[in-house]
């Protein structure tokens, strides 16, 4: 069963099935969702901008990779900001999903980690927006930057 893995040029193993709008996999030959490529390069602007679109549409776990992508290029000093990001993302992602306690605790997280930059929020991210926005329960679509 193992050689029949989908595995990058580097021997990694990658998930070839499909997914829906939640990230859930589907069995395979079912029409999915396209998801975000592995390799994605955003710039913050482009992160928030893609991520916000993808939250507005209802696709979390879209948004959560894009945020992810964004998490993994970032210079140290902004890594938890947008880890918080992607987290707050994944935890929207478990509240549609009916996981309740997982989106609090994921929610939770998300706001300590947004929440330390709230004297310098770099990339005009809403940090207290989205700390408010946790606090009131995460119901309802959060609003990445200000204005």
């Amino acid at each position: 069963m193992e050689a029949d893995r989908d595995r990058d040029a580097a021997g990694k193993a990658r998930s070839a099935r499909p997914r829906d709008e939640l990230g859930r996999p589907l069995p395979r030959g079912a029409a999915g969702v396209p998801t975000m490529p592995d390799d994605l390069v955003v710039t913050p602007a482009e992160a928030l901008e893609r991520a916000q679109r993808l939250l507005d549409d209802g696709r979390p776990f879209h948004a959560h990779e894009v945020l992810e992508a964004a998490w993994k290029a970032a210079p140290e000093a902004e890594r938890e900001l947008w880890r918080g990001l992607a987290q707050l993302a994944v935890g929207l992602t478990h509240a549609r999903r009916g996981n309740a306690a997982g989106a609090a605790r994921l929610l939770d997280r998300a706001a300590l980690r947004i929440g330390a930059y709230r004297d310098d929020p770099p990339h005009g991210v809403d940090v207290a927006g989205l700390v408010a926005f946790v606090a009131a329960g995460g119901d309802g679509v959060p609003r990445l930057k200000r204005g």
